[in-house]
């Protein structure tokens, strides 16, 4: 029986005990005592089992509420504007893709944003123009340029 229900009933002190469970998970726990000769009714059990399914639903539904708050403040929210390049998710599905290979495309550019989410891109390669969810798209950031690179020579070190 839980503690919680032992302290309800207010039996009297527990008897040591030596025994050791052993959990599913190979895990051992240690009874705190044994209490022997307890009359319990049937509808102290329902009542007990009733309460604590109804504790464990409440419980499960306020956790549920907390974590969908905790998840949906942490979206980001993509905006973006017309002109502005982008990269199309690549969503081939391949049975074995390689870990190196690039899953974006691009880069497309935005002409025009839909009020549900929709935004309509133009490929620069190819100049088609198609619709996509904003959800599979993110922000183009050019690389690095490469003229203005420094070369040092290294000598090598006097000992």
């Amino acid at each position: 029986m839980p503690w919680s229900i032992y302290e309800q009933l207010g039996i009297g002190p527990l008897k040591p005990t030596g025994v050791v469970i052993q959990l599913a998970d190979r895990g051992l726990t240690y009874p705190a005592g044994v209490v022997e000769d307890v009359l319990v009714r049937e509808v102290f059990e329902l009542d007990c089992k009733n309460k604590l399914e109804e504790d464990f639903l409440d419980n499960l539904e306020i956790e549920d509420k907390e974590t969908k708050v905790f998840h949906v403040a942490r979206i980001s929210k993509k905006n973006f504007t017309v002109g502005q390049k982008v990269l199309l998710q690549h969503s081939k599905l391949k049975f074995f893709p390689g870990k190196l290979r690039s899953r974006w495309l691009g880069p497309h550019v935005i002409t025009k944003n839909f009020a549900n989410g929709a935004v309509e891109i133009q490929s620069l390669k190819t100049n088609n123009t198609f619709k996509v969810n904003d959800h599979q798209l993110k922000e183009y950031c050019k690389g690095f340029q490469t003229e203005h690179i420094e070369i040092m020579d290294l000598e090598n070190p006097i000992l």
